[in-house]
């Protein structure tokens, strides 16, 4: 990116197949998420993220598709068709609501980066629940390739899924 890019505000282009990091942490497998629900893939392949920040950003551009009511939860489909669920950690939905703040509705669209949630790691933690954060594609089964980023520490700059189709 040249000087006047930077200063004119270029606009990042975006592979279509690159999903973001939604959140800053260690990008991990799947298969270490302590629920058989996410693990085994039931939902779709992904990775999962040990989140350092509750801040949750979207991963591409897109729409929200729905934002569960304890805001525990978002549901997106990218402008390319990527159907992806972002569950902030687990068994949080019996949190009612209480550690997430809410910043977008369903039916937004949304642009790679911008804030869909708040979560307070530290409540979620003092609630005696894991804050690992899985990432899911529920539509992987439309691609034929599927490669997780994982094994380091990503923010919303970093890929931390590619899809091949």
């Amino acid at each position: 990116m040249g000087l006047f890019d930077k200063l004119f505000g270029k606009k990042e282009e975006l592979n279509p197949n690159h999903i973001y990091a939604p959140m800053a942490g260690e990008a991990v497998a799947i298969t270490e998420v302590p629920d058989p629900t996410f693990a085994e893939g039931t939902m779709g392949n992904g990775i999962a993220i040990k989140p350092t920040d509750g801040k949750v950003c979207a991963p591409f551009n897109g729409t929200v598709d729905m934002m569960f009511e304890t805001g525990h939860a978002v549901s997106l489909i990218s402008e390319s068709g990527i159907e992806l669920l972002i569950h902030v950690g687990l068994e949080t939905v019996g949190l009612n609501g209480a550690p997430f703040q809410v910043k977008v509705a369903n039916g937004q669209k949304v642009k790679k980066g911008d804030v869909l949630m708040i979560a307070d790691l530290e409540a979620i933690k003092a609630a005696g629940l894991p804050t690992i954060t899985p990432v899911l594609v529920c539509n992987s089964f439309d691609y034929a390739g599927f490669q997780g980023n994982t094994g380091k520490a990503v923010t919303n700059a970093d890929v931390v899924i590619e899809l091949t189709k």
